[in-house]
């Protein structure tokens, strides 16, 4: 990724799960943990369809659901996540131009549909807590990507116009979330694809 793109801007906001760490096999397995009480299940391949949006709204569209104690069937997620948060394998191609940002005084954040709790453990886990700015997620905004909210938020909280700021993603709900906001979007799957944890999803 080049850096000096970057440059020309004075914000980059960071997607966090699937974008600067492979969190998306610990989160689609502690869902799964999660849910194995009440004997439902979650089909591999309709999780992936699904990235990008929280899974308080991902549980929503699960089969089904009405019937599960939503709270509870996401405070066990949140839990099993945490627990496991050294399993977090960050993407270091990621990690690498938010410490350039850092270092050319951009304004860094983080913008996550994760709950805050996961998300912060995360990023201590990982060793970034000093490199972002900001972190915003789902909670503090009323609409999840691909509204615009989190991004919009991001920008406020770093005061930066929402024109010079720059998204990293994997995506689409964030691309459409980033456009919405009136950012530019780099979109990282090329990179990440070279990378096999992420490859072999």
């Amino acid at each position: 990724m080049n850096v000096e793109i970057v440059e020309q801007y004075a914000g980059i906001i960071f997607d966090w799960d699937g974008t600067v760490v492979d969190s998306q096999p610990l989160n689609y397995a502690a869902l799964c943990t999660a849910l194995l009480p009440y004997g439902v299940t979650v089909d591999r391949s309709w999780y992936w369809q699904r990235l990008g949006i929280s899974t308080a709204e991902l549980l929503t569209q699960l089969p089904g659901s009405s019937e599960l104690p939503a709270e509870d069937v996401l405070a066990a997620c949140r839990r099993a996540i945490i627990a496991r948060a050294g399993e977090l394998v960050p993407h270091q191609p990621v990690l690498a131009l938010a410490r350039r940002a850092k270092a050319a005084r951009l304004g860094v954040a983080v913008a996550s549909g994760g709950a805050a709790d996961v998300v912060r453990a995360g990023i201590v886990a990982v060793g970034a807590a000093a490199m972002f700015d900001v972190v915003v997620t789902r909670e503090e905004v009323e609409e999840g990507k691909p509204a615009p909210d989190l991004f919009l938020e991001a920008a406020r909280r770093l005061c930066v116009d929402p024109a010079r700021c720059v998204v990293v993603e994997d995506a689409e709900e964030g691309f459409m979330a980033a456009r919405r906001a009136g950012m530019a979007v780099i979109d990282v799957r090329s990179v990440l694809a070279a990378d096999r944890s992420y490859s072999e999803r």
